[in-house]
């Protein structure tokens, strides 16, 4: 059956009521008590047609998954997109694909991209990249993302109203939880979040079914770190990718992009200081969490991946990621690895951030995270310069597909 998150629901309604400005208020409003339920229960029909429609979906297993986690701004998006590219390998859900969740509608859409040229003219095509450039393209400079790129596939929960992707639209920082799933206290929060993550299980079974039974399924999340346990619960012969990036770049760089999105809302400069230092807190918890439980569970297969090495050779990095998850590397991936290291030396970007544009201390990161400096050996400010830009948006060419669809 389709998940449906009522409680969060019902309190998204009431934060949303209680905002000061009347136009977020209304616009907000409007979309949690008409576009939600009509397009949540639009997804629920296709649903649960899907079982009765394809036979198939019953005997696809998830087997083996691999994700890809650690602190946003991190290289997450790198290395899913790296990966992805080992396509014989592994099965990843595209951002339209997110937003149409069921086995029905991917294969309706599928089949009206394939007839788009033919028949239409491209004139399909031609609407979605319209919508792209103009839903997409104004933050391309901080995150590229597109319909037919590999995307998170945490958007696919977003009419479930369990998605982390809620808080880009509607960033109550402390308010709403879609975080900390491994610390949910009592029966029912435990047991809520494990039907997140089986429901969750039920997608990708979908998106595996659609893309080849066969394949691993591949996901990188950067909300997930809260719930690396609550992963590994469901899926306890996942293999885990953590990404590693100093605290002083990665932090101010995720803080940047909520931070347009605080503004939009109207808010004081109090209520916007507020919510920074809920996300720094946030960011302590998304360093140490997946790093605790990978310590304590070492059976599973796991690699730390360096932001450092990650940037400068990725073929090396990639590589090394997969010898400690035991995935055999192709002559074929090989050589897109090593094409993907040549233009990563060419990459710049407009994205451009600071520690002391949020009044952030140098001094209160090194102190906070002292022993993963030690561990991981990242120089102390004395000896290390805090770059102001970040190329963590690299993405390598190919990675786009030729299907088309839409998103909501």
């Amino acid at each position: 059956m389709f998940y449906f998150d009522f409680q969060t629901w019902f309190k998204m309604i009431t934060l949303a009521w209680g905002e000061p400005s009347i136009r977020v208020r209304v616009q907000y409003l409007a979309m949690l008590l008409l576009w939600v339920p009509v397009v949540a229960t639009f997804h629920a029909i296709c649903f649960a047609l899907d079982p009765l429609l394809f036979p198939s979906l019953r005997r696809t297993e998830v087997k083996a998954p691999v994700f890809i986690i650690g602190h946003a701004r991190s290289g997450t998006t790198l290395t899913f997109r790296l990966l992805d590219q080992d396509e014989d390998r592994f099965s990843s859900f595209k951002l339209w694909e997110c937003y149409f969740p069921s086995l029905l509608q991917k294969k309706v859409i599928r089949t009206i991209a394939a007839l788009d040229k033919p028949w239409f003219g491209g004139a399909f095509e031609k609407l979605a990249r319209r919508f792209e450039d103009h839903r997409y393209g104004p933050a391309r400079h901080m995150h590229k993302m597109g319909l037919n790129l590999a995307e998170e596939d945490d958007i696919s929960l977003f009419y479930s109203m369990a998605s982390g992707f809620w808080m880009t639209k509607m960033p109550w920082m402390g308010e709403l939880d879609f975080f900390y799933l491994d610390r949910w206290r009592g029966d029912r929060q435990s047991d809520k979040a494990i039907k997140i993550m089986r429901f969750y299980k039920s997608l990708a079974r979908r998106q595996l079914c659609l893309n080849g039974s066969d394949k691993i399924h591949l996901s990188k999340n950067p909300y997930w770190t809260g719930r690396t346990q609550t992963l590994l619960n469901v899926f306890p012969d996942a293999r885990i990718i953590v990404n590693l990036r100093d605290p002083r770049e990665a932090i101010p760089s995720l803080i940047k992009l909520n931070y347009s999105a605080w503004k939009k809302m109207g808010w004081d400069q109090q209520r916007v200081q507020d919510s920074i230092e809920t996300l720094k807190q946030q960011s302590v918890y998304n360093y140490r969490r997946p790093l605790e439980v990978l310590d304590q569970q070492q059976q599973t297969r796991s690699a730390l991946l360096a932001y450092t090495k990650l940037t400068t050779n990725p073929a090396e990095a990639i590589a090394e990621v997969y010898s400690n998850l035991e995935l055999p590397l192709s002559d074929a991936y090989r050589q897109i690895l090593a094409e993907a290291g040549k233009r990563e030396k060419k990459h710049n970007t407009k994205f451009t951030y600071s520690l002391e544009e949020f009044g952030i201390e140098a001094s209160w990161i090194e102190t906070e995270f002292a022993d993963l400096f030690a561990r991981f050996e990242w120089p102390l400010s004395a000896d290390h310069a805090v770059p102001h830009t970040s190329p963590d948006d690299f993405h390598p060419q190919g990675s786009a597909q030729t299907d088309q669809g839409v998103a909501l």
